[in-house]
Order: structure tokens, then C-alpha cells, then sequence
């Protein structure tokens, strides 16, 4: 052992860091790249991380908020992970745009789910974040007032919708298990008759990395999350570590950012990622810690992934081209 260095015992959480949709969206941006050449036009990040975005913005990708920013081009425009308004791909369709669909399929499951309701005659509620690009692009499945957004429990006590005896509800797919339990409970305490998801809508990914961090937070000093402050997994993933009894818990994009003064003391760190967040920041936290501390890592994992979504139809190799 290092006598130089005090000894650290950091938990790496498993399942962490990219999902299966991330993969897809990332691999879809750079498959477009590969086929077509740059530039490629993303409209908003194609995940929420800005070490992937910067690193695609260097292969050619050209990232924009909304479709009027792109140039008339033949160029493929992708639509990120997140999902959009159906309102976007119809505008480009009028404007005769390449676009690509990277949406993940789990959050297209919710869009459908929330059609069939309203097909059925039914007011949907949506458990989620207000701004959040899943949340607005679920909203936009649907004509204005057929959707009423659920926050918080407060929320879930005092909405008013329209038809209180045919509702549904949907829910964001990055929220916390947790929090939405309790939401559920809520609403259906209020409305015995409300439609549920035929499958939670929470993705298994969240779900994941979330059962990781709540098995790994009461073991340690101190708990860091991979991600990014607008990735709502991530979040929810720092939260749920306090939850479970760990109070220095934060939110890093990099090695940079850490402020050494709050992990001074600490014989144990449990380290995870949110699904947007790429294994190089991880290993890269950890050597930051290897300079300063005699490291020992173990994995702690609760659970094995072996999810996969393929690319979107136009970029797969057995697609006309």
C-alpha cells in the first residue's frame, strides 16, 4: 500500500451509464454521419450529455433546437432520443426533409399508450416534468387540453381533469420509481377507475440504475453520479441516493468538477452513471481518485442488462439505399 495515500473502497453501481435507447440514438447519429456524410442535422441533443454532443459536433453533427434553424438540405435530419410533437415530423414533411426518427422505443410506447386512451375516450393524465423534451413531446401526441400534466403529489391531490370517471395516465420514462409510486397511489385513491399502463412506463434502465444506487448509498461515505444537470435520469439518480441514507451525494459531468473538500474524510465512494452518461467519465472520476487515494473497486451489481433496439429503419444495412 501507498503510505502516501489513505485507502478508498469505491463501489462502481451496475447497471450503469448508457442505456439501451442512448446507444441506438448515438449509433444513428453516427451511422448517418458514416452513410451520408457530415453535416447531420440532430434537433436537440440527441442525448443529454455534453461529452457525447461535443463529440459528435467534431464528426459533422449539427445540433438545433427546431427544424426552422435547418438550411433547405438533403441532408438527414434526426430527431433525438427524447422524442418530439408530432408536429415536427409533419413539418418535415412539408419541407421534404430527410428525417430520421431516433426516439426511443420506449418512449414511443408511451406516445401510443396515450393515443389508444384517447381513442378510448379517455382524459390522460401524464406523471412528469413540465419543459422536459419527453413530457413536451408526449403532450404534442395529442390535441391541446386532452392532457393534464402531473408534477408532484400536491398535484396529484388537486387536479381537476375534465372527465373524472374515464382518465388514464402515462408516465415520463426517466422519473423516480419511487415519487411516481406515490403519485399513482394518489390519483388512484381519488379515481378508482383509472386506466394503467398495460407495462410500467418507467423504462428498465431507470429502474436499474436506480435499485443499484439504493443497494449501494447506505454502504457508503459519499456517492457520485455521472451525468448531466438537464438528464432527468441522472437526477433522479443523486436524489435517490440521499433517499437511501447518503448524504454527500452529487451530480458531475467530469473529473473537473470535483471539489475535493466535499469527499475529504471519506474511506468509501459508490460512483454510477445516469443513461446518457459514457463509461470514459466514469473511469476517468476513478483516476482522478487513484491519484489522491490507494483505490480498491469493486462492482456491485443488482441486476443484468442485455437489452438492444435497432438502428431506426432507414439507417439499418437491409434498408434500400
Amino acid at each position: 500500500m501507498d503510505a502516501a495515500k489513505p485507502p478508498l473502497r469505491i463501489l462502481l453501481c451496475a447497471p450503469r451509464g448508457f442505456c439501451a435507447g442512448v446507444v441506438r440514438a448515438i449509433d444513428a447519429v453516427e451511422e448517418a454521419l458514416r452513410r451520408y456524410g457530415a453535416p447531420v442535422y440532430v434537433r436537440h441533443e440527441i442525448v443529454h450529455n455534453k461529452f457525447v454532443v461535443d463529440s459528435l459536433k467534431k464528426k459533422g453533427a449539427i445540433f438545433v433546437e427546431e427544424l426552422d434553424e435547418v438550411p433547405d438540405t438533403n441532408a438527414p435530419v434526426i430527431f433525438s432520443a427524447h422524442g418530439v410533437p408530432k408536429s415536427v415530423p409533419a413539418d418535415a414533411a412539408e419541407r421534404r426533409m430527410f428525417a430520421i426518427d431516433a426516439t426511443c422505443p420506449l418512449v414511443t410506447k408511451v406516445h401510443r399508450e396515450a393515443e389508444i386512451h384517447h381513442r378510448k375516450g379517455r382524459h390522460i393524465l401524464l406523471i412528469g416534468h413540465n419543459g422536459h423534451p419527453e413530457v413536451v413531446g408526449t403532450m404534442g401526441q395529442l390535441p391541446p387540453g386532452t392532457i393534464t400534466l402531473v408534477e408532484t403529489p400536491e398535484d396529484a391531490r388537486t387536479i381537476n381533469p375534465p372527465a373524472c370517471d374515464d382518465l388514464a395516465y402515462v408516465t415520463q420514462t426517466t422519473l423516480s420509481v419511487d415519487d411516481t409510486a406515490e403519485m399513482v397511489e394518489i390519483l388512484r385513491s381519488r379515481f378508482p377507475n383509472l386506466s394503467a399502463p398495460h407495462k410500467e412506463d418507467i423504462c428498465y434502465a431507470t429502474t436499474n440504475r436506480q435499485e443499484a444506487v439504493k443497494q449501494v448509498a447506505p454502504q457508503v461515505d459519499a456517492m457520485i453520479v455521472v451525468g448531466a444537470p438537464n438528464s432527468s435520469n441522472s437526477q433522479r439518480l443523486r436524489e435517490a441516493a440521499e433517499r437511501a441514507g447518503c448524504d454527500r451525494a452529487v451530480l458531475l459531468q467530469r473529473a473537473s468538477e470535483i471539489d475535493w473538500t466535499v469527499f475529504s474524510g471519506i474511506t468509501t465512494l459508490g460512483i454510477t452513471a445516469g443513461a446518457s452518461a459514457p463509461e470514459v467519465l466514469v473511469d476517468e472520476i476513478v483516476s482522478a481518485f487513484s491519484e489522491r487515494y490507494d483505490t480498491a473497486v469493486e462492482i456491485a451489481t443488482t441486476a443484468e442488462e442485455k437489452v438492444f433496439f435497432p438502428l431506426p429503419r432507414a439507417l439499418r444495412s437491409d434498408a434500400a439505399e
